[in-house]
């Protein structure tokens, strides 16, 4: 279902809503304009070449133009130049500067987290979003930060460590990182009562995993290192997910497994 999404929409669709951006009026213009125009110049031709009454080259011209245009030659080249029609808008977001997803396993102790926010406001980087899980050994805190264009990846590290932080990582993401995990959930819930068949599909987009089709992997027991996630899966048995150099949480495979119950029961419903 994935790869036939992707096919269909040219890999443009929002990440979040699974919607193509809303074409920009010039380029809507311009891509309604070469529909239009090689049919028009082709059928005035033809008529005056022919040369038939005025009433009739009239009532050709409009009857023909208006329902090729409408049912053919219009569908047929949006189609053709969506890639075009729907490029993402380049424009930076105003005021959010360089945006990082950071996680980082802390002390489950009163101000560790107030040490780290404070090292990262040494950087002016801004906390625009937190999400905590609960470890065996602390908790694991992902964040989405803004910065200065000029911090790079080794000095946001660099910050964690002295704060603290242990087994830091962080990476580049978009403004699609802010959206409210809570809602992300319910919008992949409903997908998955939808059709069943999108629950690996779902699991990977909550967790920022990959979907594992190594038999061997599937077959193999659980590595130590937790980077690796088996659900049940109402079809073939398992599904596996990895992650690499980022163990699952409790929190996370709690949250998987509720996914894969969601899908077991929209299938005995059907």
């Amino acid at each position: 279902m994935e790869p036939l999404r992707t096919a269909l929409t040219g890999g443009l669709a929002c990440d979040v809503c699974g919607r193509l951006p809303h074409p920009r009026r010039l380029r809507l213009t311009v891509a309604k304009l070469l529909a239009i125009f090689p049919v028009e110049f082709a059928l005035h031709a033809i008529v005056l070449a022919l040369h038939p009454s005025y009433l009739i080259a009239v009532s050709a011209l409009v009857v023909v133009t208006t329902a090729l245009v409408i049912w053919v030659i219009e569908p047929s080249t949006m189609r053709l130049l969506r890639s075009w029609l729907h490029a993402p808008r380049t424009r930076p977001s105003a005021g959010l500067g360089a945006l990082w997803r950071i996680r980082v396993t802390l002390d489950d102790r009163t101000g560790a987290l107030e040490r780290l926010t404070h090292h990262l406001t040494d950087l002016d980087a801004n906390i625009l979003g937190l999400h905590i899980h609960p470890l065996d050994d602390g908790v694991r805190d992902e964040l989405v930060v803004s910065t200065p264009d000029r911090i790079d990846a080794d000095s946001l590290l660099t910050a964690i460590e002295a704060a603290g932080g242990r087994d830091p990582d962080a990476w580049p993401t978009t403004t699609l990182a802010l959206v409210d995990g809570q809602t992300k959930a319910l919008s992949l819930s409903a997908r998955v009562v939808g059709d069943p068949g999108e629950l690996p599909h779902a699991v990977a987009e909550l967790l920022g995993a990959r979907l594992v089709t190594d038999h061997v992997t599937l077959a193999a027991p659980l590595p130590a290192d937790g980077t690796v996630l088996k659900i049940p899966s109402p079809w073939t048995g398992l599904f596996a997910f990895t992650r690499a150099g980022e163990p699952f949480t409790p929190a996370e495979s709690a949250r998987a497994h509720r996914l894969a119950e969601l899908a077991e029961l929209a299938l005995t419903r059907r």
